[in-house]
Protein backbone atom coordinates (compact mmCIF):
# COMPACT_ATOMS: atom_id res chain seq x y z
CA UNK A 1 0.00 0.00 0.00
CA UNK A 2 1.33 3.21 -0.79
CA UNK A 3 0.02 6.49 0.69
CA UNK A 4 -0.31 10.11 -0.89
CA UNK A 5 -0.93 12.96 1.22
CA UNK A 6 -4.12 15.02 0.24
CA UNK A 7 -1.22 18.32 0.08
CA UNK A 8 0.49 17.15 -2.33
CA UNK A 9 -3.11 16.49 -4.27
CA UNK A 10 -4.13 20.13 -3.62
CA UNK A 11 -0.62 21.64 -4.67
CA UNK A 12 -0.67 19.65 -7.87
CA UNK A 13 -4.19 20.24 -8.83
CA UNK A 14 -3.40 23.90 -8.04
CA UNK A 15 -0.53 24.15 -10.22
CA UNK A 16 -2.42 21.75 -13.00
CA UNK A 17 -5.28 24.95 -13.01
CA UNK A 18 -2.22 27.61 -14.22
CA UNK A 19 -0.96 25.02 -16.62
CA UNK A 20 -3.87 23.81 -18.47
CA UNK A 21 -5.25 27.54 -18.79
CA UNK A 22 -2.10 28.73 -20.05
CA UNK A 23 -0.35 26.52 -22.41
CA UNK A 24 -2.19 24.47 -25.23
CA UNK A 25 -0.87 21.14 -25.46
CA UNK A 26 1.44 20.44 -28.53
CA UNK A 27 -1.16 17.43 -30.10
CA UNK A 28 -3.40 20.10 -30.49
CA UNK A 29 -0.82 23.02 -31.28
CA UNK A 30 0.40 20.45 -34.37
CA UNK A 31 -3.07 19.79 -35.41
CA UNK A 32 -3.51 23.48 -35.36
CA UNK A 33 -0.79 23.72 -37.54
CA UNK A 34 -1.56 21.12 -40.13
CA UNK A 35 -5.34 22.61 -40.48
CA UNK A 36 -3.46 26.08 -41.60
CA UNK A 37 -1.55 24.02 -44.17
CA UNK A 38 -4.69 22.08 -45.51
CA UNK A 39 -6.67 25.70 -45.34
CA UNK A 40 -8.20 27.13 -48.87
CA UNK A 41 -10.24 29.87 -47.85
CA UNK A 42 -8.31 33.07 -47.30
CA UNK A 43 -10.64 33.95 -44.57
CA UNK A 44 -10.35 30.47 -42.88
CA UNK A 45 -6.22 30.54 -43.03
CA UNK A 46 -6.53 34.39 -41.27
CA UNK A 47 -8.45 32.66 -38.10
CA UNK A 48 -6.53 29.76 -37.97
CA UNK A 49 -3.08 32.43 -37.81
CA UNK A 50 -4.42 34.10 -35.04
CA UNK A 51 -5.56 31.15 -32.91
CA UNK A 52 -2.04 29.64 -33.24
CA UNK A 53 -0.57 33.22 -32.42
CA UNK A 54 -2.78 33.49 -29.65
CA UNK A 55 -1.59 30.02 -27.91
CA UNK A 56 2.14 31.24 -28.49
CA UNK A 57 1.47 34.22 -26.57
CA UNK A 58 -0.50 32.78 -23.65
CA UNK A 59 2.60 30.44 -23.28
CA UNK A 60 5.18 32.81 -23.96
CA UNK A 61 3.42 35.26 -21.47
CA UNK A 62 1.40 32.53 -18.68
CA UNK A 63 -2.08 33.99 -19.54
CA UNK A 64 -5.25 32.34 -20.28
CA UNK A 65 -5.64 31.00 -23.73
CA UNK A 66 -9.38 32.40 -23.43
CA UNK A 67 -11.00 34.92 -20.94
CA UNK A 68 -13.23 31.93 -20.35
CA UNK A 69 -11.09 30.03 -18.02
CA UNK A 70 -14.31 26.90 -17.73
CA UNK A 71 -15.67 24.50 -15.59
CA UNK A 72 -13.20 23.29 -13.85
CA UNK A 73 -13.14 19.29 -14.95
CA UNK A 74 -11.28 16.12 -12.70
CA UNK A 75 -10.40 12.73 -14.11
CA UNK A 76 -9.17 10.86 -11.66
CA UNK A 77 -7.48 7.27 -11.58
CA UNK A 78 -7.11 5.91 -8.15
CA UNK A 79 -4.63 3.12 -8.23
CA UNK A 80 -6.67 0.30 -6.01
CA UNK A 81 -3.04 0.11 -3.86
CA UNK A 82 -3.35 3.81 -2.53
CA UNK A 83 -4.33 5.24 0.09
CA UNK A 84 -5.15 8.88 0.33
CA UNK A 85 -3.90 10.35 3.79
CA UNK A 86 -4.04 13.26 5.59
CA UNK A 87 -7.49 14.28 4.75
CA UNK A 88 -11.15 14.48 2.14
CA UNK A 89 -9.51 13.66 -1.16
CA UNK A 90 -12.72 15.98 -2.57
CA UNK A 91 -11.57 18.91 -0.26
CA UNK A 92 -8.28 18.52 -1.28
CA UNK A 93 -9.60 18.41 -4.89
CA UNK A 94 -11.68 21.73 -4.65
CA UNK A 95 -9.16 23.29 -2.23
CA UNK A 96 -6.81 23.06 -5.33
CA UNK A 97 -8.87 24.42 -7.69
CA UNK A 98 -9.68 27.23 -5.30
CA UNK A 99 -6.20 27.96 -4.89
CA UNK A 100 -4.88 27.49 -8.69
CA UNK A 101 -7.84 29.96 -9.87
CA UNK A 102 -6.95 32.82 -7.27
CA UNK A 103 -3.08 32.46 -7.42
CA UNK A 104 -3.65 32.36 -11.30
CA UNK A 105 -6.30 35.61 -11.04
CA UNK A 106 -8.33 33.26 -13.32
CA UNK A 107 -11.96 34.13 -13.97
CA UNK A 108 -14.59 32.21 -11.57
CA UNK A 109 -16.92 30.61 -13.86
CA UNK A 110 -19.04 28.94 -11.79
CA UNK A 111 -22.42 29.79 -9.57
CA UNK A 112 -24.09 28.36 -6.34
CA UNK A 113 -27.83 27.84 -6.99
CA UNK A 114 -28.25 27.03 -10.73
CA UNK A 115 -31.68 27.85 -11.03
CA UNK A 116 -32.44 30.44 -8.71
CA UNK A 117 -29.60 32.74 -7.06
CA UNK A 118 -26.65 31.81 -9.42
CA UNK A 119 -24.35 33.45 -6.70
CA UNK A 120 -20.64 33.45 -8.21
CA UNK A 121 -18.01 30.79 -5.97
CA UNK A 122 -15.19 33.28 -6.60
CA UNK A 123 -12.66 30.82 -6.88
CA UNK A 124 -14.35 28.69 -9.59
CA UNK A 125 -15.05 26.18 -7.35
CA UNK A 126 -16.76 23.09 -6.75
CA UNK A 127 -14.87 21.04 -9.73
CA UNK A 128 -16.62 18.40 -11.98
CA UNK A 129 -15.03 15.03 -10.02
CA UNK A 130 -15.05 11.39 -12.40
CA UNK A 131 -13.27 8.57 -10.40
CA UNK A 132 -12.12 5.25 -11.71
CA UNK A 133 -10.75 3.21 -9.37
CA UNK A 134 -7.71 1.57 -11.91
CA UNK A 135 -5.42 -1.34 -11.15
CA UNK A 136 -1.43 0.01 -9.40
CA UNK A 137 -0.35 2.40 -6.64
CA UNK A 138 -0.32 5.71 -8.38
CA UNK A 139 -3.17 8.45 -9.01
CA UNK A 140 -3.24 9.94 -12.46
CA UNK A 141 -5.23 13.53 -11.91
CA UNK A 142 -6.52 14.55 -15.46
CA UNK A 143 -7.39 19.07 -15.35
CA UNK A 144 -9.61 20.01 -18.30
CA UNK A 145 -11.02 23.81 -18.11
CA UNK A 146 -14.12 23.05 -20.48
CA UNK A 147 -15.44 26.31 -21.56
CA UNK A 148 -18.71 27.39 -21.42
CA UNK A 149 -19.44 27.39 -25.30
CA UNK A 150 -18.48 24.30 -26.34
CA UNK A 151 -19.97 22.68 -23.21
CA UNK A 152 -23.29 24.28 -24.14
CA UNK A 153 -24.04 22.18 -27.48
CA UNK A 154 -23.90 18.56 -25.80
CA UNK A 155 -26.55 16.75 -26.96
CA UNK A 156 -28.26 13.10 -26.27
CA UNK A 157 -30.66 10.98 -27.09
CA UNK A 158 -31.39 7.68 -27.41
CA UNK A 159 -32.17 6.18 -31.01
CA UNK A 160 -34.08 3.14 -31.72
CA UNK A 161 -31.29 -0.08 -32.40
CA UNK A 162 -32.49 0.12 -36.21
CA UNK A 163 -30.43 3.50 -36.99
CA UNK A 164 -26.98 2.43 -36.70
CA UNK A 165 -23.98 3.77 -38.19
CA UNK A 166 -26.20 6.23 -40.61
CA UNK A 167 -28.16 7.56 -37.42
CA UNK A 168 -25.05 8.46 -35.19
CA UNK A 169 -23.66 10.01 -38.09
CA UNK A 170 -26.81 12.05 -38.76
CA UNK A 171 -27.02 12.93 -35.36
CA UNK A 172 -23.62 13.97 -34.97
CA UNK A 173 -23.42 16.78 -38.88
CA UNK A 174 -27.22 17.66 -37.28
CA UNK A 175 -25.68 18.76 -33.60
CA UNK A 176 -22.37 20.69 -35.68
CA UNK A 177 -24.40 22.28 -37.82
CA UNK A 178 -26.94 23.48 -35.49
CA UNK A 179 -23.55 24.98 -32.94
CA UNK A 180 -22.21 26.83 -35.54
CA UNK A 181 -19.46 28.84 -34.12
CA UNK A 182 -20.71 28.61 -30.85
CA UNK A 183 -18.22 26.16 -29.61
CA UNK A 184 -15.51 28.49 -31.50
CA UNK A 185 -14.44 25.56 -34.08
CA UNK A 186 -12.14 24.17 -35.47
CA UNK A 187 -13.45 21.48 -32.75
CA UNK A 188 -12.70 17.94 -31.45
CA UNK A 189 -15.27 16.36 -31.31
CA UNK A 190 -16.44 13.66 -28.65
CA UNK A 191 -18.47 10.87 -28.81
CA UNK A 192 -20.17 8.22 -26.40
CA UNK A 193 -22.16 5.07 -28.14
CA UNK A 194 -23.70 2.64 -25.73
CA UNK A 195 -23.84 1.99 -21.87
CA UNK A 196 -26.58 4.67 -20.39
CA UNK A 197 -27.64 7.85 -20.49
CA UNK A 198 -25.25 9.11 -18.15
CA UNK A 199 -22.36 6.64 -18.90
CA UNK A 200 -23.11 7.46 -22.62
CA UNK A 201 -22.77 11.31 -21.75
CA UNK A 202 -19.39 10.56 -19.53
CA UNK A 203 -17.52 8.73 -22.65
CA UNK A 204 -18.14 11.83 -25.13
CA UNK A 205 -16.66 13.69 -22.34
CA UNK A 206 -13.88 11.58 -21.37
CA UNK A 207 -13.04 10.74 -25.43
CA UNK A 208 -11.81 14.68 -25.74
CA UNK A 209 -8.48 13.64 -23.36
CA UNK A 210 -6.69 11.52 -26.01
CA UNK A 211 -4.64 12.74 -27.82
CA UNK A 212 -5.25 13.87 -31.22
CA UNK A 213 -3.07 11.51 -33.79
CA UNK A 214 -3.19 9.11 -30.79
CA UNK A 215 -5.38 6.27 -32.43
CA UNK A 216 -8.32 4.39 -31.38
CA UNK A 217 -7.35 1.19 -30.40
CA UNK A 218 -10.51 -0.82 -31.40
CA UNK A 219 -9.98 -1.02 -35.79
CA UNK A 220 -13.88 -0.24 -36.04
CA UNK A 221 -14.40 2.43 -33.86
CA UNK A 222 -11.28 4.10 -35.87
CA UNK A 223 -12.25 3.61 -39.07
CA UNK A 224 -16.05 5.19 -37.83
CA UNK A 225 -14.06 7.92 -36.44
CA UNK A 226 -12.10 8.78 -40.08
CA UNK A 227 -15.45 8.66 -41.63
CA UNK A 228 -17.02 10.99 -39.40
CA UNK A 229 -14.36 13.48 -39.60
CA UNK A 230 -14.19 13.71 -43.02
CA UNK A 231 -18.30 14.10 -43.06
CA UNK A 232 -17.55 16.86 -40.77
CA UNK A 233 -15.26 18.34 -42.50
CA UNK A 234 -17.58 18.70 -45.38
CA UNK A 235 -20.18 20.43 -43.72
CA UNK A 236 -17.98 23.77 -45.29
CA UNK A 237 -18.37 25.80 -41.28
CA UNK A 238 -14.78 26.02 -41.23
CA UNK A 239 -12.56 27.47 -38.06
CA UNK A 240 -14.97 30.07 -36.52
CA UNK A 241 -17.67 29.12 -38.48
CA UNK A 242 -16.49 31.95 -41.18
CA UNK A 243 -16.34 28.78 -44.32
CA UNK A 244 -13.61 26.49 -45.04
CA UNK A 245 -12.43 22.70 -44.88
CA UNK A 246 -11.06 22.51 -40.98
CA UNK A 247 -14.37 22.52 -39.16
CA UNK A 248 -13.35 19.75 -36.91
CA UNK A 249 -9.34 18.42 -35.76
CA UNK A 250 -10.40 15.18 -34.68
CA UNK A 251 -13.40 13.00 -33.86
CA UNK A 252 -12.65 11.08 -30.52
CA UNK A 253 -15.55 8.54 -29.75
CA UNK A 254 -15.94 5.87 -26.94
CA UNK A 255 -18.16 3.03 -26.85
CA UNK A 256 -19.84 0.10 -24.49
CA UNK A 257 -22.10 -2.59 -24.23
CA UNK A 258 -25.38 -1.56 -24.23
CA UNK A 259 -28.97 -3.06 -23.20
CA UNK A 260 -30.69 -4.71 -26.71
CA UNK A 261 -33.83 -1.94 -26.59
CA UNK A 262 -31.17 1.18 -26.59
CA UNK A 263 -28.77 3.16 -28.69
CA UNK A 264 -27.93 5.96 -26.55
CA UNK A 265 -25.86 8.59 -28.47
CA UNK A 266 -23.73 11.36 -26.63
CA UNK A 267 -22.04 14.20 -28.55
CA UNK A 268 -19.52 16.59 -26.54
CA UNK A 269 -17.84 19.36 -28.66
CA UNK A 270 -14.22 20.96 -27.63
CA UNK A 271 -13.39 24.13 -28.70
CA UNK A 272 -9.82 24.77 -30.41
CA UNK A 273 -8.66 26.18 -26.48
CA UNK A 274 -8.82 22.06 -25.94
CA UNK A 275 -7.06 22.77 -23.10
CA UNK A 276 -5.96 19.52 -20.80
CA UNK A 277 -2.94 18.79 -18.52
CA UNK A 278 -1.98 15.96 -16.37
CA UNK A 279 0.07 14.80 -13.70
CA UNK A 280 0.86 10.97 -11.82
CA UNK A 281 1.40 10.83 -7.86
Amino acid sequence: MREIHVDEIRDTVAQLCKDATCLLPDDVVGALETARKTEKSPVAIKVLDQIILNADLAGKEMLPLCQDTGTAVIFLEVGQDVHITGGDLNEALKDGVGRGYSEGFLRGSIVDKPFSDRKNTKDNTPPVVHTDIVPGDTLRIQFMPKGGGCENMSRFTIMLPAAGKQGITEFVLKTIEEAGGNPCPPIIVGLGVGGSAEYAMLMAKKSLTRKIGDANPDREESAFEAELLEKVNALGLGPQAVGGVNTALAVHMMTHPTHVASLPVAVNLQCHSARLKEATL
